[in-house]
Order: structure tokens, then sequence, then C-alpha cells
């Protein structure tokens, strides 16, 4: 069993005796949709840690979806912008998967390199124009609740039910599970697992752009500093959620129950008291524990 079914078991627990208001009718939903970002990074994470890859460039792609909605650098209408976007997503999982399968360079490196390249250019436009407010539909959005049910959420779910089910019955979720067992087997046994590679890195760069639109109408303004940390947070969350380089033994439910349980984690000790170092010692105590417990499983 994943780790993170037992530590949000415990998490829980802790909140209904120290702070029960976190579990009410009206906080709870908001920490779900606080924590939909994170949970779709993981999803996008953990297809291309299955396939024994890994996307840091999350971060880069967030900023750059941004600065295209809020600086008006770009005179167009806004479904416009929302476009390029989704464009610029595309453009930046087909450079990860191409130098990752083509030129055989390592994931982490090309992706982080990717994310600073992103980010270095959006600073240098932040100088000429800076990042304003959001796009007044993606700020209603984040706002509308469906049934008590934020949209944030349910768009996490419409994206998490349907991969869940293609990586459970479709061919390209067995060659996932294949290349990521053993990828010289999977070559040698007539499988596209450069194919599954790139798809994968695809996939991943355009989640990163949704997790864009949600944080964007979520914080209601634009940033260069917006999901910088979604990217390691998404890679703890993936190993705690029980989906290891090579391994997806967790499925999809246990990244979503991590990414939940991550930011409940937050919220509940911010309302202990806790400040922002403390916040993000924490954050890189869970991360060497996610990699430790990698390492064990490992061996």
């Amino acid at each position: 069993m994943p780790p993170a079914y037992a530590a949000t078991a415990l998490l829980l627990l802790l909140a209904a005796v120290l702070r029960p208001q976190l579990l009410s009718a009206f906080l709870l939903p908001l920490i779900a949709r606080q924590a939909a970002p994170l949970g779709l990074a993981v999803i996008g994470q953990s297809l291309v840690m299955r396939a024994r890859s890994i996307d840091l460039s999350s971060g880069g792609v967030i900023v750059g979806v941004s600065y295209i909605l809020t600086s008006g650098f770009f005179p167009v209408s806004d479904a416009v912008a929302m476009m390029m976007c989704v464009g610029l997503g595309l453009a930046v999982g087909v450079i990860n998967g191409i130098l990752i399968v083509k030129a055989r360079a390592s994931s982490m490196i090309v992706t982080l390199a990717v994310a600073m390249i992103l980010l270095g250019i959006v600073i240098a436009l932040s100088q000429f124009r800076a990042p304003g407010d959001a796009p007044e539909f993606l700020r209603e959005l984040a706002r509308l609740r469906v049934l008590g049910i934020p949209v944030p959420v349910l768009v996490w779910l419409a994206v998490l039910v349907p991969v869940a089910l293609l990586l459970r019955s479709t061919v390209f979720g067995r060659y996932l599970d294949a290349v990521g067992a053993n990828p010289q087997a999977a070559a040698l046994s007539g499988i596209p697992h450069l194919r599954v590679i790139f798809v994968g890195h695809v996939a991943s760069a355009l989640i990163s752009v949704l997790c864009g639109f949600i944080l964007v109408g979520f914080v209601g303004k634009g940033s260069v500093t917006l999901g910088q940390d979604l990217a390691l947070n998404s890679l703890a969350a993936a190993i705690l959620g029980g989906v290891n380089f090579g391994n997806g033994k967790g499925g999809m439910l246990g990244p979503a129950v991590a990414a939940f349980m991550l930011t409940f984690l937050f919220n509940f000790l911010t309302s202990l008291g806790l400040g922002e170092p403390g916040r993000l010692m924490l954050q890189g105590a869970i991360i060497a524990a996610a990699a430790l417990a990698y390492s064990l499983n490992k061996k």
C-alpha cells in the first residue's frame, strides 16, 4: 500500500483532534480546490515516471502560461491567448521528448534546463511589461461550484479518471508498464518504447498548461514565481503515492491521495502557526523522505 494512504489517515485524525475546523464542509472543499493544480501535475509526472523518465519543466510552463494570460504582451483575445498557452505546452513537450528520445539526453537535465530557459524569458519580458490580472472568466471558474464541488476539483477528476482508465485498459497503458518494467526487453519485443516516452512527455507538458490555467484563476494575478514548487512537489507526491521510476503500483489513485495529503498538511501546519521557513524545511524533508522511500523500495 502506498505510504500516502496511512499518512493521510493519520493526518486527518490529528486534524480532527487539533484543528477540527479544517474538516468542515466549508474548508475541506477549499483545500481540495487548492490541491487540484498539484493533483493535475502529479498525473503528468506519474506518466513519465512509469516510463523511467522525469519532468521538471512544469514550473517553466506554468510561468509562461501566467505571463501570456496576464501581461497583455500579446494583443489577442483571452481565447486566443489560451490557445497560445496550449501551443507553448505542446512545443515544450515535443522539445523534451525529442531531446530525451532522439538525443538520449538525461530527462532531469533536459526538463530542468527548459524550465530555466522559460523562466528567464518571462523575467526578461517582465521588464517591459509586468504580469497583471488574470482573465475574469478564469477567476470566476476558480470560484464556481457545481453541486457544492469546486470546478477545479471537477477538472482534476475529469483528467484523473480517463487517464486511470487509459492506463488500466488500453494498449498504451500496457506498453507503458512494459517500458517501465524493462526498456530493453520492451524494445526487443517490438514495443515502440521511445514513442511511449515521447507521448508521456507531451501529455505531461499539456497537463502543466491546465495547471497554469487553474493557478492563474485561483491566484487572480500573474507572477514569475507561480507554480515554481509544483515540479518537486509532484515528484514527491508521485513517489508517496506508490509510483516510482518504472513502477506504477500505486495506480493513479495513490498519487491523487498524496497530492491532497501534501496540500492538507501545509494548511494544517499553517493553522498551527508554522511560518513559511518552517513549511519550506518540511517540504524539503518530505521530498527527501520520498526519495529515501523509493531507494529502500528499490533495494
